[in-house]
Parts: structure tokens; C-alpha cells; sequence
């Protein structure tokens, strides 16, 4: 028998503490837990009821305040409602049933989500509430709606979609689909081959309801519920409910006080396990519903400062301290910040600052940008620091290895924010990686590496970047694995607040600047592991507090030091660009900034007689009467000195051979990339037989006031004996290029790699290409000064942009969040952009001027919404266009844009700003190259490819597109947007592509020839034609008459006048029967037999459709289109006047049918009681009496001898003709037509009803289900 071995887990290590010193300090000060500290955290909502954050080491309430940031749980709530007999009426249309017998005594309770329903209990400031809580102030209820699945984080609406369709569609639809199958099987087998035009029909309705119910399932898409939302003020705070009960029963759901007041919070329904809580603005007309965007806050928060009473080893870092959650995560963007969200998030940390204030904000969130020395979003975190006295701890980013990767925050205008890389320790591999060996602690390969791009070292310290601890509920998990520096940040969170704690016990002041200078002093410096990603070091908490103690009274405590460098004020000196082969003179400036403005510079420095400066790295700036407190401020100093490939050699590539890797080993290399080089290939493969690696490859340039991501590759792949990896990207000449290899952290073993690095070229005169259509024939000069490289030029044009001007745009100021202390309005500039879509694409809205930027944008926001014709919200995106494409249909879009900031006189001067729409063609577009320009001119021979000798320079030509191949219908300003590609070779030809856009000419005009114009007789005079004009005004405005007296007096005129003027009488059929849905769809359920109106009407329709019918010869119109063409001289006035009495023909027919189906049902539903009515009901149901379903198949035929089912003008007689025959399956589906071309409520209230005849209950609940956010009554808020 096998010998057991008992070993401890290393169970410390799921939330690491040792490391940093944290377990052993609160050790010796237990009492220093982070108790009176409150920490904010800026990620993407916090779940106060996941495990470990109910309450802290104190017993208080653990998370005590809750935002939703973003707007995207906004709720209008403006419409106001008074209680009636117990009920309001929603927005829904649902009545809402308001107890007023329930009374809702006072429990501590705060977790709704535990207390039953029919008696809620309701914390109000710890009394028992003697009147009734729904009681309002003053009678008033503020209602709204809000749809479930807005308030759902992606993962959490993916499951739910899939329950609720396996709940409430599945089971259904199959059994209908299987009855549908049956049927149809049935009546193949009764009547294989039907004769007879009742049996065709019947066999078309089964096919039809096979057909439909599978086209059904394949596009099932489930909008979710939409809820009832109700606010109202009981007298001392205001309250809401949301209707999760979908039936108006309000006593059965959660009334909630705003979180702040009562920290209260349910959960939504049992299903979804969705913890929310709410917040009332504007007097009750918006309410903000707060939930999560994902688990990442909730899982921050838990390292920061999660409480376990029972299990002390899961406890967070700062397990006393208290949270105050500010969603940043916009739900409509997936988890994306906005700028909206950052700014209103940190408004409300300086509105906090005189009652309960924020000590320190975690913020593990942050994009690259352009450049860090301005910026809206910048300058307000500096204000939070500097002016509230607020630490600001943010993750580094998670984009390593390559150096310069660091985001923002903490790369803003200022070097105040502390920036925390990622490290693993052995006991972190073992607990939480499960690795079979131990290593030695290291920085994760991935956390990213300063210093930032304007010199500043980006990482402050470096901490635990993985943790195994509490997510939100609606992960249906206790706990999971996260890593990233997203985890390493609150650690070193949990840390300052607990040292915050410390300090505030022992009455000691302190600083942003000194708690950052005592964690950089302090922290423990890894000789063996790269400086780029552990900043000053590894965090140490009780060196850190022995030093904020002992130095807390000295006089740099309240100063920031701003270092700038250079000309362009950098934070560090920074020397990437060419060999750095002689010396250089860089300027710096040191200014010193107080906390204290009536402070003075000459007061401090008497307490700072000298400075001495040590040069390693970086210059240290020391206090010399107290060295030992390490320096007050430092310049950092970074200096590459790239390899320069020798210019005699013949193949410009750079090889090594042999290179030993291991877990986490990093070779860097930096090379001055060749004037001329635009491509280079990276090869690697192993020396060693049977062995492998999971290596990053990570090359980067960086250009001025660009992102790092601007020129890089970025790789994770697999390496090995038995295949070669060949990675290609771009580059460009005259910049340093860094190349990192290195070997994943977590793969063991070592490995030993050839690999190498060579460069190619073509170039051209431009990086990107910009063609008028209307020049013709566009040159481009093509130059290789590396070697020989074969090219093969390639133009491909894949989307079609379209310059779109505001319809509206307005300036209004916001709400009271809205306005920073102590009176800053923000002002908000609000585009409405109406565009319409001619055939199903995909479309990315672009407004260039803001385009790209957030933390380094001088506005606060710029977040679009695209909506369909009903209102409906069907796509969203912020800064980034690139990131946010919308699927569309056919049809009319408004798409709404706001932009913020609390200058109005910068938002007036935007309120014409052009908005950029990108669609995507069909098909791509190839323009045509030539090797000539006389091959150009003639179209002749295409340039297949050709060889570029090296230093030669070679010309191309680029034919415009052909007039066929010109988009239809092309605005000004509307281009084509694609690629150019000049190699031949297949890496070359996918990495070495630019810009390229094609800007359209006017679309050509057709030939006149097909004019009636050039048809008209000769011998007709202006007279003659200046009354037709006044016949042709006369008639268009009959079609628009109201079918009253005034209507019938001009059609009777018009008859008279012009007795064989079709176009007449289908103007009266049309103002008889307007084109609205309303008034043509068919009585499906409810057949009005007491309007008698209806039948008058349906009768006038039919004697009016007949004379279009018998003043058409329709043998010869049959004659005409049978024909295959015509070669008579008039031929073309012969098309048009056909083509006119078809027209004419078809919608008479149409229209009759539609008549006569009227009448049919309405004698059905008459019956017997036909004669009960007065004599003039008699008459209209004698005549209604003689209609046959022979009549109307009759017309139906007659219809389908001039046009197909798919024509549009006569969907509406399909519906009726199908409807009277009781086809509900072909009654749906062309209702289902009808609604791909233009979605209406009416459209999908008749399929319900067609739905409920045929007995689809499940399709009946999913339609009227979804009416509500389908069809909402206003356009959502920002």
C-alpha cells in the first residue's frame, strides 16, 4: 500500500498577504484593519452581496454607497401617476397594484433579497414606520420602464437567453413543429399530387407552417422583459420598486430606499441571482438602477478588503475598511469606461469629502492614450489628488513584455497616481496555478512595463496580481481565479488603507505624495527580475509605516514635486530615437506644489538648505538633514541604444542561435529599423528535438503622441522542433524597434531556440492613398532600397463611407451629479444623425474629431446610440470606433450622440460636427493596376506582379472605378475606405498594407432615351402640357385627401374631366384606403360587424377598382410582357405606358380583393343576424352576401397573372386572401416579410393573433412579451 503524505496547502496563497508583509502587520497592530477608511473603487459595480463583503472587522456595513456611474441603469422616470382605487397605471400599460393595506415594519435586515415576499421589511432610519410606506409625500408616483437584460452583465445575458429559451421556447416550438410535420405528412400521403386549387392552397398552408416554424427557431432572438418601474418619496427619502413580477403585483417585489440612506439591495429575480440596489436624481424623474457590468469589481473590492469572520485566511488586505462602489464600466459597451462615468464617479468622491470622505481610490481600469500631458479626464484626477488629498492607486495594464506599455491611469499629465505591476510568488504558482514546481517570485509576463512613453517610470511598486476570492452571485460560484494587474492594484490598495488606518489611529497627518514616496522608499527591490516591471520594488506594509511615522512631520510631506524634461515638459528623460552615439543637453525643471496654496516655496525650502543628486538610472533629489528617508523626488532616466544593421550587408537580418530560455526568461532587443524597410519577418524554432515552449513575441515602435499600439505585434505561440514560426508585421524606417522573446511564466522547463529577424521594403510616396474618382488615372511610384522584393500591388475597397450632417443638435446644462464642486456645470451637446440603409449591412459610426481619445480628449464623453425607426436601442459605442460595429437591416435609423464638458462656449462651436458612417459593401472592390499608362488609358493588360530591383524605383498606374462598379445613389463627400498592398510576397501581403480611400464622383446619369420626356408627342403644345401638369397636381393631392366629401367632389371632377386617366382613379382608392397598417391589415380576431362604415367603404373600393380593371385590356398587357422585346421605334413610350396600367391594374385587383375579404368576413361574423340591422345594414350585407371565397380566389389569381407573391403592393391581399381562407401559417409569414422591410407593433400584434389561431402559444408569449422594448415609448437617455 502507497504511503499517504499529509502536506499543508498553501490556502495564504489563494489571496496572497505574506508576501508584502500585510499578514504579519496586522499581526502586530490588529486594530490597523483599515477601520474608519473608506476605500472607492472605480471598476464595474461592486456585489454587496457576494461573500465577505457584508460587513468588516467592526461590524459595520461593508459596502455603503452605490453607483451606477455610466447612465446605463437610467431609468426616465418624469411621467408622474396618482394612485386610484389602489392601482396606477404603468408604462407598460399594466395596472399596478399598490397595497395599501400592507405596513412594513423596521428590521436591520438590509438583504431584501432574504426576506419573503409577502411581508417586505424595509430599514428606515431603525423606527418602526407607523403609515404606510407606499404612501408618497404628496400622492405622486414617478413611473418608467426598463428592460431586464440592460441591466445584465454579457455572460450572465447569454445564460439567461439560454434558460429562458429552453424554458419558454423550446418545449413549445418543438411540439408545434412536430404537429406541423404531421399534418403536412398526413396530407401528402391523402393527396400525393393535389388537382384541385383548394388542395393546392391547403398543401402551400401546411408547407408554409413547417417552413415558418424553422426559420422561427433559427433567428429566435429574445429581447428579454421589460419591467415597471415606480418612484415615489414616503416623506423622508424616496423609494422604488421594479415590477419583476411581469403582472403588476407589486406587493410581491422588493421596495427598495436609495442605497446610500439604507443599504439595501435585492435580488432581481431568482433565475438571474442579479444582486441591484437603487439611487433616485432629479426629484424623482431619473432613477438609477444599480447593478454590474461584471465580476471584475466585485473581485477587486474582495482583495482590497473582504471580510470572512470564519475563515481570517480569505480575508481581503484591509478587511476594517469600508467600500463605496462607482460603477466607471458603461453595460450598453460591454464594460467599457466612459468618460461620462469617470467624471460623474469622481464628482462624487469630492462631494464626499465633507461628510464621509474617500480615503483612497483603486482603480483597476485604464486604456492607452496618444500622449499624457493633457486632457479633460487627466486634469480632474489631478484635482482629486491634489485639492482632496485622495490616494490613487491604478493597475499598470496587462500589455507586456515590451517596454513603454503602461496605460492610463496612472500615465496622466502628472506622476501622482501610484502604478502597481503584477508579480507572482512561489506560494501563489503552487495555490493558485497549481504548478508542479515552485519558481522563484517574478513580474507575470504579461504586466506591463514602464517607463511610460514621456519618460515617468509608470510602475510605482509592484504586488500580488493573482487572487482566488469572491465574485457576484450571478456567477453561480463562490469564488474564482483572476490575475492581472487589475488584482495587483487593490492589494496595494488594501495596503495604503491600511497604513491610512494606522496613521489615523496614531493622530498623523499625511499626503498623497508621502504615502506614495514611503511605498517607493520602502518597497523591496528584486535584483533578479526585471526593473521596468517592478517599479521601486515589491511592496512592503510595515516598512512603509515605520517610515510614514517616522518622517510624517517633515516639511516635503504636502509638496509635489513636478519634474518636467526637455522642451516638451516630460516627466523623465526619455532617449529612444537613434543610436544615442554623442551627447546631449536635456533641460530639467523641478517645481515644487503644496496641498496648502497659501503655502510658499521659500517657507519649505528654509527647511531644505541643500540637495545632493545621485546619478544611477535616474537623479535622486535627497533632504540632506535626513538621508536616511530616501529621496523626496527622482528624474528618471531611460536611454536606448539600438543596434544598427551594417549597411553593407546584402540581406539586412539579425540572427542568434542557441539562446537558452526558461520560465519567464525575456530577451530584449532593440534595432534601428532601415530607412527603407516597411515589413520585417521574425522566424523561430527549436534546437532541441522533442522539446516545446509557449513563448510571447512582442515588437514594438513607438511613434510621437501615438499609442504604443500603434506599431506592434503582439503574439502568444507555440514553439518546436518540428515546425518553424514565422511571424510577420509592419515597421517603419528611421524608428527603434523593440523585439522581446520570452518564454511564458507559467511554462516549465527550459528550451533552447534559434531564431532571427529580417527586413523588407517597398514603399511608396505616401503612407496612405487618397484617390479622386474623378481624376482618372491616379501614379504611384514604388521604391525597394533593401533588396530585390517582388510586387504584386493590390487596391481592395471593403466599406463605403457616407458624410452625414446633424438633423439636430442642442446645448443644455445636466443635472445636480453633473456639476463638479463647488458649482462647475457640466454641459451636455446632443446630436440626432438620421440616416437610412438600403440593403442589410454593417455599419461603424465614426465622429473624427473625437475619434480615438478618452483619457487624453480635452471633452468628457463622447458615447453614440444607434436606434431602428421604433426607438428601439440596438447598438452603442464611445471613443473607439474601431471596437463598436452594428449589425442593420434594411431601413430608417437615428442615431444619437452626446459630448460633454463644462465650457458651453466649446460645445457651440461643435453644433455642426459631421458624423463619419461606415457601412460594409456587399462584396469587396478591386481597383484595376497597370504596369503602363497607355495599358491604363485603353484597359488593357492588368499588372500581374513584376520585380523591384534594389534602389530602382518603379511606377503604377490606378484605373477609377467603372461606372458599374460606382455605388448608386452616392452623396457629397462619400467615399470608399479599404487597403493597399504592393508585395507579391503572402506575409508581406497581409502586414504590409495601408490606408486607402477612393473618393466618388457624382453617379452618372441615366440615358435620356428612356425618358417620357423624349416621348412626348411633338405636336404637343405648352398649353396641352401645362395641363397635364395641373391633372397630375390635382391627382397626387387626391391620394393625400381625407375620404370625406370634400374628396369625393374632386375625384368626381377629376372623373369627368379625364374619364381614361387611370392614375384618377387609383388616387381615389388610395385616399379611400390609405397606405397605413392600421387601417389595411385584416380582422384577424376581432371582426368590427357594427361599423357599417366599413362595408360602405369596402363596396365603394370594389366599383372603383373595376374601372381600372375594365379600362385595362389585359390580354394585351399579357401580350406586351410575353413578349421577349420590342423593335418598334416607340418602343420606349410603349414601356412606360404599359408599365403605368400595370401598375394600375395590380393595385386595382389588390385593392379589390382586400375589399372583397372585408366583406366576406364581415358577413361570416354577421351570420344570421345579417338582416337584424336597419335597411341600410341590410343592404350592405346583401350585397357582401353574393362574395364567395370562389370571387376572391378569382382576383388572387388574376393578380398573380401580372406579379409574384414577393411584390409589396400586394402583401396586403396575400393577408386578407390567406386570412379569409384561414391560412394562419401563410397569414405569418407574410407578416414576417413585411416586417424585415419596416418593423411596426401593429405588424407583430397580428402575428400574435395569427399565432394564437394556430395554436403556438409559445410564439404568442415570445411576441407580446417583447412588444415593450421593441417598441419603447421615448428614446433611451445618456
Amino acid at each position: 500500500m502507497a504511503e499517504v503524505v499529509e502536506c499543508e496547502f498553501p490556502v495564504w496563497g489563494l489571496l496572497p498577504k505574506k508576501e508584502t508583509g500585510v499578514t504579519a502587520f496586522l499581526t502586530k497592530y490588529p486594530e490597523y484593519d483599515g477601520r474608519g477608511v473608506t476605500i472607492a473603487i472605480f471598476d464595474s459595480g461592486v456585489d454587496p452581496g457576494a461573500p465577505g463583503l457584508q460587513v468588516t472587522s467592526e461590524g459595520k456595513p461593508k459596502v455603503i454607497e452605490r453607483f451606477d456611474c455610466s447612465g446605463a441603469g437610467d431609468v426616465d422616470t418624469s411621467t408622474v401617476v396618482q394612485a386610484k382605487d389602489g392601482e396606477i397605471q404603468g408604462l407598460s400599460g399594466r395596472r399596478l397594484k399598490v397595497s395599501l393595506s400592507l405596513l412594513y415594519a423596521i428590521d436591520p435586515v438590509r438583504n431584501i433579497s432574504e426576506i419573503s415576499a409577502p411581508s417586505p421589511k424595509i430599514l428606515l432610519n431603525n423606527t418602526i414606520c407607523k403609515t404606510n410606506v407606499w404612501m408618497g409625500r404628496t400622492g405622486d408616483f414617478h413611473v418608467g420602464i426598463k428592460n431586464g437584460f440592460d441591466l445584465y452583465p454579457a455572460k450572465l445575458k447569454e445564460r439567461i437567453e439560454s434558460e429562458r429559451k429552453e424554458k419558454l421556447w423550446d418545449p413549445g416550438h418543438k411540439s408545434a413543429l412536430a404537429e406541423a410535420s404531421r399534418k403536412l405528412q398526413e396530407f401528402e400521403v391523402k393527396s400525393p399530387q393535389p388537382t384541385t386549387a383548394s388542395d393546392k392552397l391547403q398543401k402551400e398552408e401546411l408547407e408554409t407552417q413547417v417552413e415558418i416554424l424553422t426559420s422561427l427557431d433559427k433567428n429566435h432572438s429574445d429581447v428579454g422583459p421589460a419591467y415597471d418601474c415606480v418612484v415615489f418619496h414616503d416623506g423622508q427619502m424616496w423609494r422604488a420598486c421594479v415590477d419583476t413580477s411581469l403582472s403588476g403585483d407589486l406587493s410581491s417585489c422588493h421596495l427598495l430606499g436609495e442605497y446610500s440612506l439604507t443599504q439595501e439591495f435585492a435580488t432581481l429575480t431568482k433565475s438571474d441571482q442579479l444582486t441591484y440596489s437603487i439611487n433616485v436624481h432629479n426629484d424623482g424623474n431619473t432613477l438609477e438602477v444599480v447593478s454590474m457590468c461584471s465580476s471584475h469589481g466585485t473581485h477587486v473590492a474582495s482583495i482590497a478588503a473582504a471580510y470572512f469572520p470564519d475563515s481570517p485566511e480569505r480575508n481581503g488586505v484591509a478587511p476594517g475598511a469600508q467600500i463605496v462602489s462607482l460603477t466607471i464600466g458603461d453595460n450598453r459597451l460591454g464594460s467599457m469606461e466612459t468618460g461620462t462615468a469617470l467624471v460623474r464617479a469622481m464628482i462624487r468622491v469630492m462631494q464626499q469629502s465633507e461628510t464621509n470622505k474617500i480615503h483612497v481610490i483603486n482603480m483597476s481600469y485604464g486604456e492607452h492614450a496618444h500622449f499624457s500631458s493633457s486632457g479633460r479626464i487627466g486634469e480632474l484626477m489631478n484635482e482629486v489628488i491634489n485639492k482632496y488629498g485622495v490616494v490613487w492607486v491604478a493597475s499598470a495594464g496587462n500589455h507586456g513584455p515590451a517596454l513603454c506599455t503602461i496605460g492610463s491611469p496612472p500615465d496622466i499629465s502628472t506622476n501622482s497616481v501610484i502604478g502597481v505591476g503584477a508579480y507572482v510568488s512561489p506560494d501563489m504558482m503552487v495555490a493558485e496555478y497549481s504548478l508542479r514546481q515552485k519558481l522563484q517570485g517574478m513580474p507575470y509576463t504579461w504586466t506591463s512595463r514602464g517607463p511610460t512613453i514621456d519618460g515617468e517610470y509608470g510602475v510605482t511598486v509592484c504586488a500580488p496580481g493573482g487572487a482566488i476570492t469572491s465574485v457576484p452571485k450571478f456567477t453561480l460560484r463562490n469564488c474564482q481565479l483572476m490575475n492581472g494587474t487589475s488584482m495587483a492594484s487593490p492589494h496595494v490598495c488594501g495596503a495604503v488603507a491600511v497604513l491610512l488606518c494606522g496613521l489615523e489611529k496614531k493622530s498623523l497627518r499625511y499626503s498623497p505624495y508621502s504615502v506614495k514616496r514611503a511605498l517607493e522608499n520602502t518597497a523591496l527591490y528584486l535584483e533578479t527580475i526585471d526593473f521596468f516591471a517592478q517599479g521601486r520594488g515589491l511592496l512592503q506594509v510595515e516598512k512603509a509605516f515605520e517610515h510614514l511615522t517616522t518622517y510624517h512631520d517633515q516639511p516635503e510631506r504636502d509638496i509635489r514635486f513636478q519634474v518636467t524634461c526637455g522642451p516638451n515638459n516630460n516627466k523623465g528623460i526619455h532617449l529612444r530615437g537613434g543610436l544615442q552615439d554623442r551627447i546631449k543637453d536635456c533641460t530639467v525643471s523641478v517645481e515644487p506644489f503644496f496641498t496648502d496654496p497659501d503655502n510658499t516655496a521659500r517657507n519649505v525650502f528654509n527647511h531644505v538648505p541643500a540637495v545632493i543628486f545621485n546619478i544611477f538610472c535616474s537623479i535622486k533629489a535627497y533632504d540632506v538633514s535626513c538621508v536616511e528617508k530616501g529621496p523626496v523626488f527622482r528624474v528618471p532616466i531611460t536611454v536606448v541604444r539600438p543596434t544598427q544593421l551594417p549597411r553593407e550587408l546584402l540581406r539586412p537580418e539579425l540572427s542568434f542561435r542557441n539562446v537558452v530560455f526558461k520560465p519567464n526568461t525575456m530577451h530584449r532587443h532593440f534595432i534601428l529599423v532601415p530607412d527603407e524597410a516597411t515589413w520585417a519577418v521574425l522566424q523561430l524554432q527549436c534546437v532541441e528535438k522533442d522539446k516545446s515552449g509557449r513563448f510571447v513575441l512582442h515588437c514594438l515602435q513607438l511613434r510621437p503622441n501615438m499609442v504604443c499600439k500603434t506599431l506592434e505585434c503582439h503574439k502568444m505561440v507555440n514553439v518546436s522542433s518540428q515546425s518553424e514560426v514565422i511571424q510577420g508585421f509592419p515597421v517603419r524606417g528611421g524608428l527603434v524597434l523593440e523585439v522581446v522573446v520570452a518564454k511564458y511564466w507559467a511554462n516549465l522547463g527550459e528550451v533552447v531556440l534559434d531564431y532571427s529577424l529580417a527586413f523588407h521594403g517597398v514603399k511608396s510616396e505616401s503612407p496612405s492613398i487618397t484617390m479622386q474618382g474623378a481624376d482618372g488615372i491616379l501614379s504611384l511610384e514604388l521604391r525597394s532600397g533593401l533588396r530585390s522584393e517582388e510586387i504584386a500591388p493590390v487596391v481592395t475597397l471593403k466599406n463605403t463611407v457616407q458624410v452625414i450632417r446633424p438633423t439636430d443638435s442642442k446645448v443644455s446644462p445636466l443635472s445636480a451629479r453633473d456639476v463638479i464642486p463647488p458649482s462647475r456645470q457640466i454641459y451636455e451637446l446632443q446630436f440626432t444623425y438620421n440616416f437610412h440603409i438600403s440593403k442589410a449591412t454593417e455599419v461603424t459610426p465614426n465622429s473624427p474629431v473625437l475619434s480615438d481619445l478618452l483619457y487624453e480628449s480635452e471633452f468628457e464623453s463622447q458615447l453614440w446610440m444607434l436606434f431602428n425607426c421604433n426607438k428601439q436601442l440596438l447598438a452603442a459605442g464611445d471613443a473607439y470606433p474601431s471596437k463598436y460595429m452594428a449589425k442593420v437591416d434594411k431601413g430608417d435609423y437615428v442615431l444619437k450622440l452626446h459630448v460633454r464638458h463644462e465650457r458651453k462656449d466649446l460645445l457651440d462651436k461643435m453644433l455642426d460636427q459631421p458624423l463619419l458612417l461606415s457601412q460594409k459593401l456587399p462584396a469587396a472592390l478591386t481597383l484595376d493596376v497597370y504596369a503602363s499608362q497607355t495599358q491604363a488609358t485603353t484597359g488593357g493588360k492588368k499588372m500581374m506582379g513584376a520585380t523591384l530591383p534594389q534602389g530602382h524605383i518603379v511606377p503604377i498606374y490606378i484605373a477609377p472605378l467603372s461606372n458599374d462598379k460606382a455605388s448608386k445613389g452616392v452623396t457629397v463627400g462619400q467615399f470608399l475606405s479599404g487597403t493597399i498592398s504592393y508585395a507579391k510576397d503572402e506575409i508581406g501581403k497581409k502586414v504590409d498594407v495601408y490606408p486607402f480611400k477612393y473618393v466618388l464622383t457624382e453617379a452618372p446619369k441615366k440615358s435620356s432615351n428612356t425618358k417620357l420626356s423624349d416621348t412626348k408627342d411633338k405636336e404637343k403644345t405648352k398649353w396641352d402640357e401645362y395641363n397635364e401638369v395641373i391633372r397630375d397636381l390635382r391627382t397626387s393631392w387626391l391620394a393625400k385627401l381625407d375620404p370625406d366629401e370634400q374628396a369625393t367632389s374632386l375625384y368626381d371632377e377629376l372623373k369627368k374631366l379625364y374619364p381614361d386617366h387611370l392614375a384618377v382613379h387609383t388616387a381615389m382608392l388610395q385616399c379611400l384606403e390609405s397606405n397605413e397598417p392600421k387601417k389595411q391589415l385584416p380582422f384577424i380576431e376581432n371582426v368590427n360587424i357594427s361599423d357599417n362604415s366599413v362595408s360602405a367603404m369596402a363596396n365603394q373600393i370594389i366599383d372603383i377598382a373595376e374601372m381600372v380593371i375594365n379600362n385595362v385590356d389585359q390580354t394585351r398587357l399579357l401580350a406586351y410582357f410575353g413578349t421577349k422585346t420590342d423593335q418598334k421605334p416607340d418602343a420606349a413610350k410603349t414601356k412606360i405606358l404599359m408599365e403605368r396600367q400595370k401598375t394600375a391594374l395590380v393595385e386595382a385587383l389588390s385593392r379589390k380583393g382586400s375589399a372583397l375579404c372585408r366583406l366576406y368576413a364581415i358577413t361570416n361574423a354577421t351570420g344570421s343576424k345579417a338582416g337584424d340591422g336597419d335597411g341600410q345594414e341590410q343592404l350592405s350585407t346583401v350585397g357582401a352576401s353574393a362574395i364567395s371565397l370562389d370571387s376572391i380566389d378569382n382576383v388572387w389569381r388574376d393578380v398573380l397573372k401580372f406579379t409574384d407573391t414577393n411584390d409589396t403592393k400586394v402583401f396586403y391581399f396575400l393577408l386578407w386572401h390567406a386570412v379569409v381562407h384561414q391560412h394562419w401559417g401563410r397569414v405569418l409569414k407574410i407578416l414576417v416579410k413585411m416586417g424585415e422591410d419596416k418593423p411596426s407593433r401593429e405588424l407583430d400584434e397580428k402575428g400574435a393573433e395569427a399565432g394564437r389561431k394556430l395554436g403556438w402559444k409559445h410564439y404568442v408569449h415570445h411576441i407580446e412579451s417583447s412588444l415593450l422594448v421593441r417598441y419603447p415609448p421615448a428614446y433611451r437617455p445618456f
